[in-house]
């Protein structure tokens, strides 16, 4: 009699006991018309697993839940099966590979991976930690795969059969040959483990994602035009029961004036002699001389009365290992801060040109404090130790200015990428706009690029948001990813062979000036 398997055909979990099965010769069948989400909440399948959790296998003593244990059942109903090693010490490696797959691998590319398919809420913070959680994991397993073959001995067990089955989501949805590159010898017992006939007649053909899986987007909640038809039925009735009394008619047709929007808390502040746009301004027009220009300008702009200076370090920088999930998270961060772009100006720095790497920070805020309304709406903030800036100390004002001014090396170190929270869309907009109204623009195309690594002059100052103003004269690696507009002034030195684009937006180099 066969077993019963009951799971979808693409169930990595259910794969593992596939996978033993064809290895030990058991008979083992899927269910025939399973669907997930239908099928796992009939009551007959909620009377073998409660929890409607899927695989479960149907025997002929009563059923099974949870892969691992199902695997372990179908290769025991085997006499000295060899997927259990030949020793007592070769089971208990076996079971502790086990282990190690379930906790330190599947946790951990389930934490990066289900929050991006929409199934758990993707926050940037946990998948950093989840990425940091896996490398360390697949660093150790690399370790132990450069002087072995297999997991324990000298030939497949249940324990590559299970880790295997668990690397095979990640390598195929978020893995990416980058990612991967560093832990050589796990590329390699992957790839050899998928080819095995036992393992590829059960998975098929695997291809290794390209990119990372895009998070997904929430549908919109749909609207509810009836509730405004049933307060307007009801009104209908009342003029034709009751002409006699228009002036209520007006009380009940007219809706309630919306309330003022209440001022933000900082607008009621004294007027300050510092105007946050006139120093944004100074700071992306300043192309040369920027110390004696844009850094001076600011000293003598500044209203400590008026507005604070603070640094910020992020809490775990040690979990900063990966360079581009890093630059993600800052970029993240910046975008959230978009509601203080009236109120505040910033730096954020990401140091070190090996992991991990340092994120550090300045922020210009209007007041004395940090806004409350930004420590209530930006979750960011609690990642980040806040110290206000003491001016009169000649070395936190020598360091602001060495933030604002991206200089390199910072305190020895150096820089990754800095990022600057300045002007918004709209602004880009605008000067875009400007440029086309002043015949200023060479030429328009848009770029289709995935992932594309692109050299091109670049200055870290002029970094703001979507676009990108190219100035020299650094020369800098940056991916670009579609959508993405690069604008490069006409007049300036540049390799075209060094920028491997489909099409750029060409502008006059004085184009960002004027229209600023």
């Amino acid at each position: 009699m066969a077993l019963v398997l009951h799971a979808g055909k693409t169930n990595k979990n259910a794969h593992k006991a596939l996978i033993a099965a064809e290895y030990s010769g058991v008979d083992v069948k899927l269910a025939e018309n399973f669907e997930m989400g239908v099928t796992n909440k009939t009551p007959e399948f909620l009377k073998m697993n409660p929890i409607g959790k899927v695989p479960v296998l149907e025997t002929p003593d009563g059923p099974i839940f949870e892969s691992n244990a199902i695997a372990r059942y179908v290769t025991r109903l085997v006499a000295d099966n060899p997927l259990y090693g030949s020793s007592l010490i070769d089971y208990a490696h076996i079971e502790q590979w086990m282990d190690f797959a379930a906790t330190e691998i599947d946790a951990s590319i389930s934490r990066w991976l289900y929050p991006r398919l929409g199934f758990q809420l993707y926050l940037p913070p946990a998948e950093e930690a989840a990425i940091s959680a896996l490398k360390r994991a697949l660093g150790a397993l690399n370790l132990h795969l450069a002087s072995n073959t297999y997991l324990v001995g000298h030939s497949v067990t249940l324990a590559d059969i299970i880790l295997t089955c668990n690397l095979y989501p990640g390598f195929a949805h978020i893995m990416t040959k980058s990612f991967t590159s560093e832990f050589p010898h796990v590329e390699r017992y992957f790839w050899t483990m998928i080819n095995q006939p036992n393992v590829k007649k059960v998975v098929g053909e695997v291809k290794q994602a390209e990119v990372v899986v895009p998070i997904a987007k929430k549908p919109s909640p749909p609207k509810e035009p009836a509730k405004t038809k049933a307060k307007e039925e009801p009104k209908k009735e009342v003029k034709e029961k009751e002409p006699a009394k228009p002036k209520a008619e007006p009380a009940a047709d007219e809706e309630e004036a919306p309330k003022p929007k209440p001022k933000n808390p900082l607008d009621l502040l004294p007027p300050s002699k510092m105007i946050l746009d006139d120093w944004k301004r100074l700071y992306s027009n300043t192309k040369t001389n920027f110390r004696e220009v844009a850094i001076k300008g600011f000293w003598e702009m500044y209203d400590p009365e008026g507005y604070s200076l603070w640094f910020c370090n992020y809490k775990y920088n040690n979990e900063n290992t990966v360079s581009f999930v890093t630059l993600n998270k800052v970029g993240g961060f910046l975008q959230r801060m978009d509601l203080a772009r009236k109120y505040a100006f910033g730096k954020m720095l990401v140091i070190g040109s090996e992991p991990p790497y340092k994120v550090q920070g300045l922020w210009l805020f209007r007041g004395q404090e940090i806004p409350q309304f930004v420590i209530d709406e930006c979750y960011d903030m609690e990642l980040y130790e806040w110290t206000k800036v003491d001016i009169s100390d000649e070395a936190q004002k020598e360091r602001v200015s060495q933030m604002i001014e991206d200089c390199e090396p910072f305190e020895g170190e150096a820089l990754l990428d800095a990022k600057c929270f300045n002007y918004d869309e709209q602004n880009l907009q605008t000067i875009y706009q400007h440029c086309v109204e002043e015949g200023q623009i060479v030429m328009v195309e848009w770029m289709n690029i995935l992932s594309t690594d692109v050299w091109f002059w670049y200055n870290r100052r002029s970094h703001v948001d979507a676009s990108i103003f190219v100035r020299p004269p650094m020369i800098i690696r940056k991916r670009c990813r579609s959508p993405s507009r690069i604008i490069i002034p006409a007049t300036e030195p540049w390799d075209a062979a060094a920028i491997s684009v489909v099409s750029v937006i060409i502008m006059a180099s004085n184009a960002y000036d004027t229209a600023t």
